[in-house]
């Protein structure tokens, strides 16, 4: 099997026509791959808590599945350990849509009886990402006043797994 891209490669926001849709005659893809997220809501989701926090991007640009389930096990295993299951609210606010195709080119012995060039280029689907705007929110933590600060530096380790410009905006 091959081996996942880098991340670089699919960043940019500008391939189109790889929507998937409930209607299959509105799938421009017809076979669309499993995100790899597990779960969009932790914590207490019944709880209402006084501080909520938000991360927010800078810049446009695509975001694959596997980054956002990434950013999701470091933030919340930090909020689980020093919090405890109870006291926090953690929400991922972007999904996946956009499927990712590659038409891969083989090279070496034998490739000319493998591939076809660019004849019916429109490639195989690889991977989902969720194409994000300037100054979207990506994940949200809700929380008491008193743990502030374990909050925003839960959000601040999202930043050291994706690869853009992003900020921690507090909200009442």
């Amino acid at each position: 099997m091959a081996r996942l891209k880098k991340g670089v490669t699919y960043r940019r926001v500008e391939r189109p026509y790889t929507r998937k849709s409930k209607y299959r005659a509105l799938n421009y893809v017809r076979a669309v791959p499993v995100s790899k997220i597990v779960r969009y809501d932790m914590g207490n989701l019944k709880k209402k808590y006084s501080l909520h926090m938000d991360f927010v991007s800078q810049e446009a640009f695509q975001l694959r599945h596997n980054a956002i389930e990434s950013a999701r096990l470091t933030c919340n295993r930090y909020l689980e350990k020093n919090l405890g299951k109870g006291n926090y609210h953690f929400k991922i606010r972007i999904y996946p849509h956009h499927v990712i195709k590659e038409n891969p080119l083989a090279t070496g012995a034998g490739a000319d009886r493998m591939s076809t060039g660019m004849k019916k280029a429109f490639g195989k689907p690889i991977g989902v990402a969720a194409q994000v705007k300037k100054n979207q929110i990506l994940f949200s933590v809700g929380v008491d006043k008193q743990h502030k600060e374990v909050a925003k530096h839960s959000l601040k380790r999202i930043s050291y797994k994706l690869p853009f410009k992003s900020k921690v905006l507090e909200r009442d």
